[in-house]
């Protein structure tokens, strides 16, 4: 689920941007009385993720509007399967039309793309996990995603855990003690994770009491010798330039954890869309 107050931000700021001071085109041809009747439709195959944001979307532009959700987030979708129905004042249905796509298309997007490597990795040990490259202000929307897709979520951001990359380790003076001055710095129930690249590094990293180490651009025979080596002692993610086409073969090593950058800041859009019917213009509000 996504919490309430990550909606109604990432809603108003998306309206805020679109609509601004009004929408000219609509306000300029349809009269305020007139109620619209729509169907959101994808014209793609995949996986729906977004629909309480789609319909947040509407609700805030014009609490009257009806959104009846017709798919669960999660399921899958087909060319023409119907998403949801938008019924309501008809001003506030044709100016939330291209943002709710937009959020739709998103992350259905992305839920498809991780559900796509999820399915290639389907049983052996490995858990697909997500990054942070995502799109700046949307990143708890597209982790979301992830999770939709049946995925799972990395650190969400710098806040809340640590992972000690190249730079790190060179700025820390190495390996030994970037572990040593992040353990001193933080509370003990935070885990420490280490990128390495080189079984030397490896063993350094476990002498050094890592929680977690990420084996960066390791080819699949050097990562199955990081497995050997540690030998169960600390959880393994592999990273770094992991495509469909071998994600596999990367999963079959042993690793617990492989990240992919790809599925959240690479994931092609879905195709979805919205048809309006008959405007009924004869509606009158009351009051």
């Amino acid at each position: 689920m996504l919490p309430n107050w990550i909606l109604e931000e990432s809603v108003r700021r998306a309206l805020a941007e679109d609509v601004g001071t009004g929408d000219l085109t609509t306000n300029s041809l349809v009269p305020v009385g007139a109620r619209a009747e729509a169907v959101i439709y994808s014209k793609g195959a995949g996986v729906l993720a977004g629909l309480p944001v789609a319909a947040r979307v509407f609700h805030m532009l014009d609490a009257r509007i009806k959104v009846e959700e017709h798919i669960s987030e999660g399921d899958l979708l087909k060319p023409g399967s119907i998403i949801a129905r938008v019924e309501g004042p008809a001003r506030g249905v044709l100016t939330g039309e291209r943002t709710a796509l937009n959020f739709l298309q998103r992350l259905s997007g992305i839920a498809t793309a991780t559900r796509q490597l999820v399915e290639s990795i389907a049983g052996t040990r490995a858990r697909l996990v997500d990054t942070r490259k995502t799109t700046p202000g949307l990143r708890a929307l597209e982790k979301y995603a992830v999770r939709t897709g049946g995925g799972y979520n990395h650190r969400i951001g710098l806040y809340d855990g640590i992972l000690i990359k190249d730079n790190h380790i060179k700025v820390a003076g190495g390996i030994t003690r970037a572990i040593s001055q992040a353990r001193a710095a933080v509370p003990y129930i935070v885990k420490i994770e280490i990128e390495v690249e080189s079984l030397e590094q490896l063993e350094e990293a476990l002498a050094a009491g890592a929680d977690l180490i990420m084996l960066d651009n390791m080819p699949p025979p050097l990562l199955r010798k990081a497995v050997a080596l540690t030998g169960g002692r600390v959880p393994l993610e592999a990273s770094g330039g992991i495509t469909a086409g071998r994600i596999r073969e990367v999963a079959e090593t042993g690793v617990d954890f492989i990240s992919v950058g790809a599925i959240t800041h690479s994931a092609p859009a879905l195709d979805i869309s919205m048809d309006v019917g008959e405007i009924k213009k004869s509606f009158r509000e009351s009051g």
